[in-house]
């Protein structure tokens, strides 16, 4: 049983990282922290259909909240714990990189095995994605255009850790990219 973990997915919006953090982390026995769930108590204020952007204001009011998840897990939580984030990121902007540095910081902090994985997933099937009804209730992005023209001209944030993987999920199914997952995390644990 591997414990005190920090798994970090990262992909664009659509990528299936909250579906695949849910996986994982019943294997794992571990608790999910969707990038959602910080974003949405902000969100939730916020008069939105899913598809026009937030006004810029909102993310400052957002940072504070992942500042208190972060905090409350590096000093609050038991020791034992593990956790999955999820982060839709961007290799050009800054703002995401500052968040996974956060998010090392608090596995450091922790002394936690600190994994994380980029998720890619190819154009069409990440706007297939994109639009499925069940990210309507979470408040996600389910805006086609802007996941094509992602895939097209963004790339996933690129992480110079060396726990960090990369898996195309392209054509696979949850179980599949939970087991390679699963798989690099085990690897990584007995590396340390």
């Amino acid at each position: 049983m591997i414990t005190n973990a920090i798994v970090y997915l990262v992909g664009f919006a659509g990528t299936g990282k909250l579906t695949i953090a849910r996986e994982l982390a019943s294997v794992l026995n571990a608790r999910v922290i969707d990038n959602h769930w910080i974003n949405n108590p902000i969100f939730g204020l916020m008069d939105n259909d899913r598809v026009t952007p937030f006004p810029s204001g909102v993310w400052d009011q957002v940072d504070k909240v992942r500042e208190a998840v972060l905090e409350t897990i590096a000093t609050l939580s038991a020791r034992e714990a593990s956790f999955i984030l999820t982060h839709a990121g961007y290799e050009d902007d800054p703002e995401d990189r500052a968040i996974y540095h956060a998010v090392a910081r608090t596995a450091e902090r922790r002394s936690s095995l600190f994994v994380p994985v980029r998720l890619l997933c190819q154009e069409g099937e990440l706007v297939r994605r994109v639009i499925s009804p069940e990210r309507a209730a979470s408040l996600k992005s389910m805006n086609p255009e802007a996941a094509s023209r992602d895939a097209k001209t963004r790339e996933v944030l690129k992480i110079g850790h060396p726990n960090a993987s990369t898996l195309d999920v392209t054509a696979m199914n949850v179980k599949e990219s939970t087991a390679a997952i699963l798989r690099h995390i085990e690897i990584c644990n007995s590396a340390r």
